[in-house]
């Protein structure tokens, strides 16, 4: 009952917001009408989104502007994180990266596909370093929370060639925020909808001579709920969960060639799993960055970071907490970079990570380690004003698994307001720690066994684009086609007999198979107010194994959209955004009741998700966002574990409060 009266108090509270923020564009609609204090929107900014004149670092790993980088690289802002009124990182890649699905895995623990392949061929990177800790093959997506991001950049297909193991679906990078240029910064923001989800988040920077210091603190969680089919009596119970997120990056500028950074964040995951035990996470993550100009020529950035992410069972009523995963790496990376005579740049560098693992998945819950240590070169030659290649070579070495070389060549030509395109990249991934030496009883059904003579996995990538790129609106199309070879997975084994059953799981190499796909977006950023995004994925699996059976889970189709209307006057300014995600059905084949085979051929119908969301500046420090989430109502027919997560329509408000 209690609920109850609080969602009654908060809808009518969000209703009264809305009356009021009616009234008050009418309002400043009508004082304004006629007054030429108008605010025009900056043109420069608009050519920096649509020319893609912004600056990236992942395609190459070394800044460059994506409108002459040979490696097709996307880019997500602050401003249009902000405008999504994201939470973590998860929230941003539904809306933003076509192609890619979030689902659920074994005991509700999300599962990421980009392109047909999982979460551990998507390399994850804060600041261009991976993170610690896994979760059904995914990394921890809610360790990154929304606000302390400045932009996520993305490449899509193998990049093994610059980043190593794993870089075979996609690369993410998050960029994290760092001071204003000058002054100091306050930054506050609070935020409430259904199922008592909540989110608090604050900033404070502050710029002063050569030092630097940003601080980010954001709380976020919802209650538990349950998810109702619309056909029979299914009942879902969606767990509780609450995160604490605080980073701290700190900056101190010695003379003009050297610029010394320090990092520290600390995240905590609580999720009701039941009355009698919770599930936990923690991880802390800290390190140094020395870059620097020698008085030689180029620039050398060097850096060092720890990363420990722990998982534990809590039982409140005995005051126990049981820790059972312990993820701990230490990574150490080097880079140099040199431009001679203007069109060619050389970049060499080398990367050295030590991990150790104890998991509850493994015998008697042991530790393994290993060690990973690379280096690798980069050359980009422009050699016309037209045209430009790049190629990469990169060697890694793996205290499990030998030598890798992974080669790399990019190339492009640019005329006018068109860019196009090419290249062909070797993907590989090694098998983790958790596929050598897992033993681990799965529900007392059977146990998943590792394997130490599993062979790395492959990849040739080969993808083509077009871009082409006016002022106010552009338009990329690519193309892609992936050949797998010696992919990890695991399969029944019959003659793995235990006291559990007949046969056991296993991770094996399996057949090959290929992957195609096709993206286009097209963005559209108007004088007049008026921008968009429009992005759509196709793919398409080509499998090798014995009855074609396809494996994928992927969505053949997807679609994505943003839409908004922005006016700007002298003291207010409202934002009006349509928001909105599409997938299509997909059919596959899974595993048998038994598990014994996949054969047992799976469907899910296709759905679409709208948000509707309403924004409001007052005196440029004074922000209220509100937000109609599943604006068409959508409900599974039965809850499945790729489903939504939706009851149906939710609001939402969001009030910030920025002073610099």
């Amino acid at each position: 009952m209690r609920w109850l009266q609080v969602r009654s108090t908060a809808l009518r509270y969000i209703a009264l917001l809305l009356s009021f923020s009616m009234v008050s564009l009418s309002r400043a609609a009508g004082e304004n009408a006629g007054v030429p204090e108008v605010v025009v929107p900056d043109l420069s900014q608009i050519a920096d989104t649509v020319s893609l004149n912004s600056v990236t670092v992942s395609g190459m790993r070394k800044p460059r502007l994506l409108s002459e980088s040979p490696v097709v690289t996307s880019i997500i802002t602050a401003e249009e994180i902000q405008k999504l009124d994201a939470t973590n990182l998860l929230d941003v890649l539904v809306q933003e990266l076509p192609g890619s699905e979030f689902t659920f895995g074994m005991d509700q623990n999300l599962s990421f596909q980009v392109q047909g392949l999982e979460g551990n061929s998507v390399l994850l990177l804060v600041d261009g370093t991976p993170l610690a800790g896994e979760t059904i093959n995914n990394s921890d997506f809610r360790r990154i929370a929304a606000a302390g991001i400045e932009r996520i950049e993305i490449t899509k297909g193998a990049a093994s060639a610059i980043y190593g193991a794993n870089a075979v679906a996609a690369v993410i990078n998050i960029v994290t925020k760092q001071a204003a240029p000058e002054g100091w910064t306050v930054d506050a923001s609070t935020h409430f909808s259904a199922h008592n989800e909540q989110r608090h988040a604050g900033s404070f920077g502050i710029r002063h001579g050569r030092w630097s210091t940003l601080t980010d603190v954001q709380y976020d969680g919802e209650d538990t709920y349950k998810i109702h089919d619309t056909e029979g009596d299914g009942v879902t119970t969606i767990y509780g969960n609450r995160q604490l997120n605080v980073r701290e990056k700190a900056t101190y500028q010695a003379g003009e060639r050297n610029l010394l950074t320090a990092h520290a964040a600390f995240y905590r995951h609580t999720r009701d799993y039941a009355d009698y035990k919770d599930n936990r996470s923690l991880d802390y993550t800290g390190g140094l960055r020395w870059e620097s100009r020698p008085r030689g020529g180029g620039n050398l950035d060097v850096s060092y970071t720890f990363d420990r992410y722990d998982k534990s069972d809590h039982y409140p009523v005995y005051h126990m907490t049981v820790l059972n995963y312990r993820d701990l790496q230490n990574s150490l990376r080097a880079i140099y970079t040199r431009t001679f005579v203007q069109r060619w740049t050389l970049t060499v560098g080398g990367d050295a990570l030590a991990e150790r693992l104890m998991s509850y998945q493994f015998d008697e819950q042991g530790r393994h380690t290993q060690v990973k240590a690379d280096a690798f070169a980069q050359a980009e030659w422009r050699f016309t004003d037209h045209w430009s290649i790049l190629a990469a070579l990169r060697a890694d070495w793996l205290s499990h698994n030998n030598l890798n070389v992974s080669p790399k060549a990019e190339i492009m030509y640019k005329v006018s307001n068109l860019s196009l395109r090419g290249g062909y990249s070797r993907g590989f991934r090694a098998a983790s720690l958790k596929e050598r030496y897992m033993q681990f009883d799965m529900s007392t059904i059977f146990t998943i066994f590792g394997n130490e003579d599993l062979t790395p996995e492959h990849s040739h990538s080969f993808n083509i684009s077009a871009e082409w790129a006016e002022k106010t609106y552009s338009i990329t199309a690519t193309g892609y086609m992936n050949l797998m070879s010696n992919e990890i997975n695991v399969i029944w084994d019959p003659t793995l007999i235990t006291q559990l059953s007949n046969g056991s799981m296993v991770y094996r190499n399996i057949e090959s198979r290929n992957l195609a796909g096709a993206d286009v977006t097209l963005m559209l950023r108007h004088p007049c107010g008026v921008s968009g995004k429009l992005s759509y994925a196709y793919f398409h699996e080509f499998p090798h194994n014995e009855n074609n059976y396809n494996w994928s889970t992927c969505r053949p189709h997807s679609l994505t959209l943003t839409a908004d209307y922005r006016k700007a006057l002298k003291h207010y300014d409202f934002d009006i955004m349509l928001s909105g995600r599409a997938l299509s059905a997909v059919t596959y084949y899974g595993y048998s009741d038994t598990y014994t085979s996949r054969d047992k051929l799976v469907h899910y119908p296709a759905y679409s998700i709208w948000k509707v969301t309403f924004a409001q500046c007052f005196c440029q420090s004074y922000r209220l966002t509100l937000a109609v989430d599943n604006l068409f109502n959508y409900r599974s027919k039965t809850f499945e574990y790729n489903s939504p997560l939706t009851t149906g329509t939710t609001l939402s408000a969001t009030l910030a409060i920025s002073f610099h």
